[in-house]
C-alpha cells in the first residue's frame, strides 16, 4: 500500500478515535493546563460519576486574574515511575557470535539505554510508542536507534503482527495551512512524501526539494522513488505499553496507563488541590476596620488604613456600638480533610495503573531488603514482568533489524541473527542477602561452584565465569589432580 492519495481526511477516519483518545492522555501526561481545557471541553466536559470535569468548565479567568485550577502531575509520575521500572536497568541483548556480540554492545550503548527510558515513559502515557533505526553517514558509520511516539504513526496489522507504518511530522503551520512529511516504512524499502493541506485535508503532494528536512532524502531515493533498505525486514517496531486495550477492545494498540477511570481520579486530584490552594486564598487574615480610621489619600485616589501606624485617636462612639474597633477575620483551611482526599485519590490512580502504592512513596516504612521491597511492591513486580513481555519482541526485532542493517549497508561484515533479551531484576539484591542464600544452598550441598559465581555476577560471560570456578577451586583445594597414569611407568 502506498503513501496516502492527495486530498485524503487528516487522521484517516481507521485510526481517528484512537488518536482522539491519545490527545487526552497526550494532554494529561503534558500537564499542559491550555490542553487540558482544550480536550475536555464539549462532550469530554463530564466525568463518568456525571460530575462536571475541572478542565471542562470554560470559564476563562478575569482579565488580570490567574488561572486559579492547579494541575497535580501525577500522569507524567505514573508515566515516568513505569519507565524506571522497565528501563532504570537497560536489558541485556545477547547473541552467540563474540564478535557480533561485540558489535552489539557498540550499537547499544548509554545512548540506546537513554533512548529506551525516554521510550517507556512515553509509551506508558500514550499506551505504546515505536522504536525506529535510521542512519546517516554524517553521524557516523552504524545503524542509528530512535523512537517515534504514538500519536504520529499509522500502523498496519496482521494476525498481530505489524506489517508496515507511516510516520507523519508537522512541519509547518501558517493559518490554516499545514505542511506535513509522511515516512512510510515496508519491508525492505521507506517512502517520504510532503503534503501541504489543512488541519483535517492532508493535500496534495509537493515535491520534497520544498523542505530542508526531505530534501536530504532526495539523493538516496531509488527507481521506485523510495529508499531500498536492502533487508527484508521492517526498519521500525511497535512496543505496547501493555495489553489489552480495554476501550478499544480488539485493537492491536497497547493500552495507557491512564486509560479508564485514571483519568477522573486525575481530575478529581486536582480539583481537590485547586480546592485546597483556594482554601488558603481565602483564609488570609483580613481587617475590617471602622471608617474612622481611613485617611483620605486625595482627590480621587479614595481612602486607605496605614497598617502600619503606631498611634490612633479614639472614636468618639460607644465601645459596645458594632463596629467600633478593629476585627480581624480569618477563615479556617482544611488540611485534614483536602490531605486525606488527595491521598485517597493518588492511591486509586496509582493502583488503577497496576502498581503497588509503596512504589509512588505512599505506606513507607524503615529500610528493607530486596525480598521485602519485592514483596512490599508486588502488584508493581507483576505490571513490571508484564511489561517485559510486550517489550521484549520489540526489541528483539528492531536490534535485529539493526545488525542486519549494519551489513546491507556495508558498515560491518558480520553475520546477522536475532538476539536474545534479557530483563535484569527491578531490585537489586544486597550482597549480605545474596552471601546468606548461597551460603544456605551450598550447606544443603543443593548448588554448584558455576551457579554461584553466575548468581553474584549475571553480567559475566561462559569465558569469565570458567575462570572464576578455576579460580575458586584452586584456592580452596577442590581442584581434583589428573591421575591417569604415567606412560614410562607402565
Amino acid at each position: 500500500m502506498p503513501l496516502p492519495d492527495n486530498s485524503a481526511p487528516w487522521p484517516p477516519r481507521q485510526w481517528a478515535p484512537e488518536l482522539a483518545d491519545m490527545a487526552i492522555d497526550a494532554a494529561w501526561y503534558s500537564g499542559d493546563r491550555r490542553k487540558l481545557a482544550a480536550v475536555h471541553q464539549g462532550a469530554a466536559e463530564h466525568r463518568a460519576d456525571g460530575q462536571r470535569r475541572l478542565w471542562g468548565r470554560g470559564r476563562a479567568p478575569a482579565p488580570g486574574l490567574r488561572e486559579q485550577r492547579l494541575h497535580i502531575p501525577m500522569p507524567a509520575d505514573v508515566a515516568r515511575k513505569s519507565a524506571a521500572l522497565l528501563f532504570s536497568e537497560p536489558p541485556r541483548l545477547t547473541v552467540s557470535d563474540t564478535a557480533l556480540q561485540d558489535r552489539l554492545d557498540e550499537l547499544t550503548g548509554d545512548r540506546a539505554a537513554r533512548l529506551l527510558l525516554e521510550a517507556a515513559e512515553v509509551s506508558a502515557a500514550l499506551g505504546g510508542v515505536y522504536l525506529v533505526t535510521a542512519w546517516d553517514a554524517e553521524i557516523g558509520p552504524r545503524p542509528l536507534l530512535t523512537h517515534v511516539h504514538a500519536d504520529c504513526a499509522l500502523p498496519e496489522f496482521r494476525y498481530g503482527h505489524m506489517t508496515a507504518v507511516t510516520f507523519w511530522q508537522e512541519l509547518d503551520r501558517s493559518g490554516a495551512t499545514v505542511l506535513r512529511r509522511l515516512e512510510r516504512h515496508e519491508r525492505g524499502r521507506i517512502e517520504h512524501g510532503l503534503y501541504l493541506g489543512t488541519g483535517d485535508n492532508l493535500g496534495r503532494t509537493v515535491p520534497l526539494t520544498e523542505h530542508p528536512s526531505t530534501a536530504a532524502v532526495v539523493d538516496s531515493l531509488g527507481p521506485s522513488g523510495a529508499i531500498e533498505t536492502g533487508i527484508p525486514l521492517l526498519t521500525a517496531a511497535y512496543m505496547p505499553n501493555i495489553g489489552p486495550n480495554r476501550t478499544f477492545r480488539g485493537s492491536p494498540l497497547g493500552r495507557s496507563d491512564l486509560q479508564g477511570p485514571a483519568r477522573d481520579l486525575c481530575d478529581a486530584l486536582d480539583e481537590t488541590w485547586s480546592s485546597w490552594m483556594r482554601d488558603i486564598r481565602l483564609a488570609r487574615a483580613r481587617l475590617i476596620v471602622p471608617k474612622g480610621y481611613l485617611r483620605d489619600r486625595g482627590p480621587g485616589m479614595g481612602a486607605g488604613f496605614d497598617e502600619d501606624q503606631e498611634v490612633w485617636s479614639s472614636l468618639d462612639i460607644p465601645p459596645t456600638e458594632a463596629g467600633a474597633g478593629i476585627t480581624m477575620n480569618q477563615f479556617a483551611i482544611r488540611v485534614e480533610e483536602h490531605k486525606s482526599t488527595a491521598d485517597a485519590l493518588v492511591r486509586q490512580i496509582v493502583e488503577a495503573g497496576g502498581y503497588s502504592p509503596q512504589t509512588f512513596g505512599l505506606d513507607g516504612g524503615p529500610a528493607a531488603t530486596a525480598t521485602e521491597v519485592e514483596a512490599r511492591e508486588h502488584d508493581s513486580m507483576v505490571t513490571r514482568r508484564a511489561k517485559t513481555r510486550y517489550a521484549a519482541p520489540a526489541l528483539a526485532d528492531i536490534v535485529e533489524a539493526m545488525l542486519q542493517l549494519d551489513r546491507a549497508l556495508g558498515f560491518s561484515t558480520l553475520t546477522p541473527e536475532r538476539p536474545t533479551v534479557l530483563f535484569g531484576p527491578a531490585v537489586a539484591e544486597d550482597p549480605a542477602s545474596t552471601a546468606q542464600t548461597l551460603s544456605l544452598l551450598a550447606q544443603a550441598q543443593a548448588i554448584s561452584t558455576e551457579t554461584k559465581v553466575r548468581r553474584v555476577h549475571p553480567d559475566w560471560d561462559d569465558d569469565a565465569v570458567a575462570t572464576e570456578v578455576q579460580r575458586i577451586h584452586a584456592e580452596t583445594g577442590q581442584t581434583v589432580p589428573d591421575l591417569s597414569p604415567i606412560p614410562h611407568l607402565i
